[in-house]
């Protein structure tokens, strides 16, 4: 049996900000499975008070999704690379700077947390999933409206404590190595992955044993449906605000019969 992954993102800003200030990042890439390429999905959050923390968390998502520019693989070996890639990539795009604050904040650089996955032998037995995590944006695997496992596996009281995550820094990678957080599952038909920055996974987390929340999440269709849900949580205190994206990935066995645009 061949599994089809549905993929769709849903993102709102800080309350206050505009869609311009979003600074998370998100990309996916369906793969080709006549050649072999794995799906892949990424998130990430940068930083708000980081120097580009926007571009650096594009950076993250869309160099991990990309063909061209995706690690080799999973373990902390190859990503550690990966990610010095990444910091080259970053450093060279850059703007000129003008100043000596201008400077100051490049030298400093940028943070995000992350989380990237790939999902492989989906046309036959065998079905998986592998992440890569670093920091508090975290995956979920839901079935049959249970939560299997989540990575990395944070509790409530996890969050907004000084986070682990990928700096622009080459002098952080050892860190960073250090810090990665790795795991895998196999995959049946009906099966959810669901990635989501902080402020969400930590909602997501208090509320993991409750089949309602992985239903409704399963079954969101709107981003004006998202957001009328993110900011009725932050009303009534049960959010943080923040930043919020999430990355919905459904596994099934046919492929969708149309196609769908929200404007």
């Amino acid at each position: 049996m061949t599994l089809v992954p549905r993929m769709v993102a849903f993102s709102v800003p800080k309350a206050g900000n505009t869609d311009a200030e979003w600074e998370d990042g998100v990309a996916t890439d369906p793969g080709h499975p006549g050649s072999g390429r794995p799906v892949r999905v990424a998130i990430a959050d940068g930083a708000t008070a980081a120097y580009g923390a926007r571009r650096w968390a594009a950076e993250l998502t869309a160099g991990f999704a990309s063909p061209r520019t995706a690690p080799a693989g999973l373990d902390p070996t190859m990503l550690t690379h990966w990610f010095g890639d990444r910091q080259a990539a970053w450093s060279e795009g850059c703007p000129a700077v003008g100043t000596v604050l201008e400077e100051l904040k490049v030298a400093e650089g940028s943070f995000a947390t992350f989380a990237g996955c790939v999902l492989d032998v989906l046309a036959g037995p065998g079905a998986r999933w592998e992440a890569a995590t670093l920091g508090d944006s975290v995956l979920f695997h839901v079935r049959s409206g249970a939560l299997v496992a989540h990575l990395p596996p944070l509790g409530p009281d996890d969050f907004g404590r000084d986070p682990a995550g990928a700096f622009t820094r080459p002098d952080a990678l050892l860190q960073m190595a250090q810090d990665l957080v790795c795991g895998r599952g196999e995959l049946v038909p009906g099966d959810h992955l669901f990635l989501a920055t902080d402020a969400l996974a930590q909602w997501m987390v208090r509320r993991a044993d409750k089949p309602e929340t992985w239903e409704f999440l399963a079954r969101l269709s709107h981003p004006a449906e998202f957001s009328r849900f993110v900011t009725t949580e932050r009303d009534a205190d049960a959010m943080t605000n923040d930043d919020v994206t999430l990355l919905r990935v459904s596994l099934s066995p046919t492929a969708p019969r149309r196609l769908v645009v929200c404007r």
